[in-house]
């Protein structure tokens, strides 16, 4: 558990930087001492480091690890390209992060993807299998025929039925990504508007161009795994939302099914998000996960 000072401060030290990685700035922070073993968060396409939230980096570095979060190029303080022409390569993103290894001396790292993340990671884990100590894959899919299709809310607002907002309005961006946030929770879950809404009001200040943000990783998605995730060699953990709309349930089922030896947990109540519900399942079991590796 985490301790507190006087003050209510965590007592985790914690350190924000820029790092240059492949020529460019990325934003980094760290969480913990980085004598202990390295994990290192890669969040979703389009989602800044805001996305693993402090007390979540917080309780893993007190496990004892040194916690590793980032902002993706185009999001959070990272690089930030025009809207519509994005700088980069869906490969970029995954040599980024062996890049952030490289920066902070780290031969190898305890990776943990959700969403497009988990997409990086499992390229990471395919063509850098030195680099990966462990592998931890939340709310991602191995693609392929025969799995089940998102839900027919978020097949819709795919297709273009809900209107982008004036990025450079305030108060409407956050209106619209926190009804964008309710697509992707647990239908079964009270969804915590309020504190959805403060978590989007930090990822609107801290980002750059949010029309970049929301739309520049679409432009050049991370490119689908090999096919031969039997291959893979680091011990895998897959937690996955029973109530994922975008990958249901079955999608980690195949997951683990495909990695040797992955282990499957389920997060009870979860969509395809890391909602504070999840996090007495997800941390105690990445934290076992990072210790037996």
């Amino acid at each position: 558990m985490t301790t507190y000072g006087p003050e209510g401060q965590s007592s985790i030290n914690r350190h924000q930087t820029f790092v240059q990685v492949n020529g460019v700035d990325l934003c980094v922070e760290t969480f913990g001492d980085p004598a202990d073993p390295a994990v290192l968060l890669i969040m979703g396409g389009g989602a800044s480091m805001d996305w693993w939230e402090d007390e979540f980096c917080e309780r893993l570095a007190a496990g004892p690890r040194f916690v590793i979060r980032y902002d993706h190029r185009d999001t959070g303080q990272s690089v930030s390209y025009e809207p519509g022409s994005p700088g980069y390569t869906s490969w970029d993103l995954v040599t980024d992060a062996v890049g952030l290894l490289d920066a902070f001396g780290l031969a190898s790292a305890h990776i943990v993807g959700l969403s497009m993340g988990g997409g990086i990671a499992q390229a990471l884990a395919l063509d850098f299998p030195g680099r990966v100590a462990s592998l931890t894959l939340m709310a991602t899919s191995p693609g392929g025929d025969g799995l089940p299709p998102m839900s027919e809310e978020l097949r819709a607002a795919f297709s273009g039925g809900v209107a982008e907002p004036d990025w450079s309005d305030r108060a409407a961006v956050i209106d619209y990504l926190v009804a964008d946030a309710r697509m992707y929770a647990a239908p079964s879950r009270t969804f915590e508007e309020e504190v959805m809404r403060a978590l989007l009001s930090r990822v609107y200040d801290r980002t750059v161009n949010m029309a970049s943000a929301m739309n520049n990783f679409i432009a050049e998605s991370v490119r689908e795994p090999r096919k031969d995730l039997a291959t893979v060699t680091a011990p895998t953990l897959v937690l996955h939302g029973t109530e994922d709309p975008l990958f249901p349930y079955e999608h980690g089922r195949a997951m683990a099914r495909a990695i040797p030896g992955a282990r499957l947990v389920p997060l009870e109540r979860t969509g395809h998000e890391i909602p504070e519900v999840a996090w007495d399942t997800a941390i105690p079991e990445i934290l076992r996960h990072t210790r037996l590796a």
